[in-house]
């Protein structure tokens, strides 16, 4: 019963810290967000008990982005169309499982390579590498699926230079999509990997923070 608690508490903290850490995302050029070290909570929780708990942990923490998502962000208003309502409700839904349910609930899966590569370091850096791959695949498909539309648009007016003209001169219809959301989502998420990666590094490399990383009654 104690265990459980601790379990409990543990993983609300740090769902907690990550729906903060992602409400103070930085905005990028172009769209799309950094923050600093965001994914790491859910990673750690995914790691440290398991993938059926660290998949519930990302569910709940895919919950809270809808939320925030739903009233800060213009995505879900953008998606709507007066016109054809049913369609926009259906678009609406898939972004949300994409964007939000698949992307976050993924994050859980972190612990994958636990007790299979021996090196808890490398074990856990990978989970992180892999989960931060799936969700930028969530988001890439949502891109290419629900926005496409938008390429000739982005590639125009928002994100303008010889490296656009040169992706307009060479791709139309369903590759300039395919490419947009690579470009679009790429943008924030390299980097955001890359820092998750680092981040999760610098930290079991500390021996009291892998104890607690690895050791689930820790």
């Amino acid at each position: 019963m104690k265990l459980k608690t601790k379990r409990l508490t543990t993983t609300g903290i740090l769902i907690a810290i990550s729906a903060v850490l992602f409400a103070f995302a930085i905005e990028l050029p172009y769209d799309g967000e950094l923050t600093i070290a965001g994914m790491v909570p859910i990673i750690i929780i995914g790691y440290k008990y398991g993938m059926k708990w660290g998949l519930l942990s990302g569910f709940v923490f895919s919950l809270i982005q809808i939320v925030l998502g739903a009233t800060s962000s213009n995505a879900f208003a953008g998606m709507y169309d007066s016109a054809n309502a049913a369609r926009s409700v259906v678009n609406i839904i898939l972004m949300a499982i994409l964007d939000y349910f698949i992307a976050f609930t993924l994050l859980g899966l972190s612990g994958m390579y636990k007790n299979k590569i021996k090196n808890e370091t490398k074990a856990f850096a990978l989970g992180a590498f892999t989960v931060c791959v799936f969700r930028f695949l969530a988001h890439f498909l949502s891109g290419w699926i629900l926005w496409g539309s938008y390429a000739e648009w982005f590639f125009t007016e928002s994100m303008k230079g010889s490296f656009s003209q040169s992706i307009l001169n060479h791709f139309s219809g369903q590759l300039l999509s395919i490419i947009y959301s690579l470009v679009y989502n790429g943008i924030y998420m390299v980097p955001e990997t890359i820092i998750t990666v680092i981040v999760c590094l610098a930290l079991i490399s500390v021996k009291p923070l892998k104890k607690y990383i690895v050791d689930e009654n820790a």
